[in-house]
């Protein structure tokens, strides 16, 4: 666990001490996001930010290569791929950043760098079904990985629309992937489950949760730059290439087959963790589409944006929306991992109504007010 907390506070030193640069050069460029009509900035913003968090993923998986109880990561070549599909992300945000893209090119350049993980041997390779076990994947995994990829780089790049929020949601969603997937690989799960204790879902789910962290700061409402599609995209890509790199090394066909709900809730997990932007994904989607608009075409109606409509601040909607995130995600994980998931999960149930309230208060206040 120290070398999981010295890389994680590499990546978010390197992180943050390299925005202010990466500030400096969106404004030589002119990679300015523009005050427009769906956006909640009053002044222009640099963008690019997410130049500096590629920078403190670099740096971050240079130090755990040197550190011997860490070595033992690299003989797969998961690292690898994130580090060199993560590049061809970042690029094409950067070109994105600075000259704009359309919809089609940029999901073209995405399906582009999920093709090079795959190449560089990061797929899924197993999948596993209550009763039935653990499927080994073909040729069918290389489009079960892409699919992945470019729902989770699009659902971050979705809820990327308050300050601070998408690299507080990223941060949420990988620390609790990282502790699912440590968990794991530490065979404190289940005795059925039992690896090395150092992986590759783990160390690349601790990097994203550091330099997410180390963003923030500079993030965090006022914004003094924003990450653009060059961050966003490279976190949705780490967190496929978690999840990916997951499904890779461990098989969940040794739980008991008469046991459905532990056997569902790790299979589930991804989607917990990833809840909040895969449904403002969806629901961005279903919205335009019986409007008869390109699902990417940009609008003012995602859940963060109807948190500010019924009266809540800034910060309290992004706070929310973090809130919303750790109880979805910790909470699958927290159920995962136990050895009795009905009571973790009617905990998870009453928080969540909790949130629910405290979700609408500006609402219930202003219905009070009027009766």
């Amino acid at each position: 666990m120290r070398e999981y907390l010295l890389v994680l506070l590499v990546a978010a030193a390197v992180t943050y001490l390299l925005t202010p640069l990466a500030r400096r050069f969106a404004l030589v460029v002119g990679a300015m996001t523009a005050v427009r009509d769906r956006d909640v900035h009053d002044t222009p913003t640099p963008r690019l930010g997410g130049l500096a968090m590629y920078a403190g993923v670099a740096a971050a998986f240079l130090v755990a290569h040197e550190l011997p109880a860490l070595q033992s990561v690299f003989t797969y070549s998961d690292v690898l791929a994130v580090l060199v599909a993560g590049g061809v992300i970042v690029l094409l945000g950067v070109a994105d950043d600075i000259w704009g893209l359309d919809a089609l090119t940029k999901l073209a350049g995405q399906v582009v760098a999920a093709g090079v993980m795959v190449l560089l041997g990061l797929q899924m390779l197993t999948l596993t079904l209550p009763g039935l076990g653990a499927f080994a994947l073909g040729p069918e995994g290389v489009p079960l990985t892409i699919l992945l990829a470019l729902l989770t780089i699009n659902a971050i790049n979705f809820v990327d629309g308050l300050d601070g929020l998408a690299a507080g949601v990223g941060a949420i969603a990988a620390l609790a992937f990282f502790a699912f997937s440590y968990a794991l690989s530490s065979g404190s799960v289940t005795e059925g489950i039992s690896q090395q204790r150092i992986s590759s879902p783990t160390l690349i789910a601790v990097v994203l949760a550091g330099v997410c962290l180390g963003f923030l700061p500079h993030n965090f409402n006022p914004a003094r730059i924003f990450m653009g599609d060059t961050g966003a995209m490279l976190i949705g890509l780490m967190l496929a290439a978690s999840v990916t790199s997951l499904t890779g090394q461990f098989s969940y066909g040794n739980l008991p087959a008469d046991a459905a709900l532990p056997v569902l809730l790790p299979l589930l997990l991804p989607i917990a963790v990833l809840a909040v932007p895969l449904v403002d994904l969806l629901l961005a989607v279903v919205r335009r589409t019986r409007a008869g608009r390109s699902p990417f075409a940009p609008d003012k109606a995602h859940l963060h944006h109807r948190l500010l409509e019924i009266g809540h601040s800034h910060r309290r909607a992004v706070l929310i929306m973090y809130f919303w995130t750790a109880l979805l995600a910790f909470g699958g994980v927290a159920a995962s991992v136990s050895e009795g998931p009905l009571p973790v999960l009617g905990f998870v149930a009453a928080l969540a109504m909790v949130a629910l309230v405290a979700s609408n208060v500006p609402k219930l206040r202003a219905r009070a007010g009027r009766d």
